[in-house]
Parts: C-alpha cells; sequence; structure tokens
C-alpha cells in the first residue's frame, strides 16, 4: 500500500507539473522550440515532438497508462531540453547556491525512476 502510494505521487507531481508546460506550449505555440531545434541544425518538426513529451507522456503517467513508457518519454524530452535550452548552465550553480538545472534534473531523475519503479497498482494498468 504505501509503496503504490508512493509511486501515485511520484505520478502525479511529475505528470501535473510537466503537463504545465505542455499545456503553455499549446497556449504559447513553440516557435521558440522550433528555432532551437534549427539553430541545433536539426529538423524543425522534431519542435512538435515537445506536445509529445509535455501532453500525451504526462497524461500517461498521470492515469498510469503504460506509464513506464510515458516516463522514458519525459526523461527523453528533458535531455533534448538540457542538451538544447539549457547546455550552457549545466555546471553552474544558482544565486542560492542550488544547481542551475535543479528542476530539469528532478524532472529527469523521477522520471527515470518511475521507468524503473513502474506505477503502482494504482494505475490503469496496475502493474
Amino acid at each position: 500500500m504505501n509503496e503504490s502510494t508512493g509511486k501515485l505521487i511520484l505520478r502525479l507531481a511529475l505528470g501535473i507539473l510537466i503537463l504545465l508546460h505542455g499545456i503553455a506550449k499549446m497556449t504559447g505555440g513553440i516557435g521558440f522550440i522550433s528555432g532551437t531545434v534549427q539553430s541545433a541544425g536539426l529538423p524543425a518538426f522534431l519542435a512538435y515532438g515537445v506536445y509529445v513529451g509535455e501532453v500525451i507522456a504526462p497524461i500517461m503517467v498521470l492515469i498510469g497508462w503504460h506509464s513506464r513508457i510515458g516516463a522514458a518519454i519525459i526523461a527523453v524530452n528533458m535531455l533534448f531540453a538540457i542538451g538544447l535550452v539549457h547546455r550552457a548552465e549545466f555546471g553552474s550553480l544558482s544565486q542560492t547556491g542550488g544547481w542551475a538545472l535543479e528542476l530539469q534534473g528532478m524532472f529527469l531523475f523521477v522520471a527515470i525512476a518511475l521507468v524503473l519503479l513502474g506505477p503502482g497498482r494504482f494505475s490503469i494498468n496496475q502493474k
């Protein structure tokens, strides 16, 4: 019971917080991401992957439907975000002494933990 409750809390935290970023992209567009992807020498259409990583995958994680796959997609999305947008901050500390990428790092490592742990019994797949 406690283990499944803990997994549910992780799923809700990751799913809701990433989905909020996705909603912002749906309402504000992905022009910035498209430009960033193109400036890295990648095809512009890859920018649309942000909708998979920040809308579809978090919903999968939230409801517990193939949560491991959804969490893996979020982890890949965060690696792209760190590599394309936050690369210069990777070794930096914030003004308060924390890692400059602590939010992105937390998203990445919680997603990896959910890939390894699975969704728990409070999920559609119940595994």
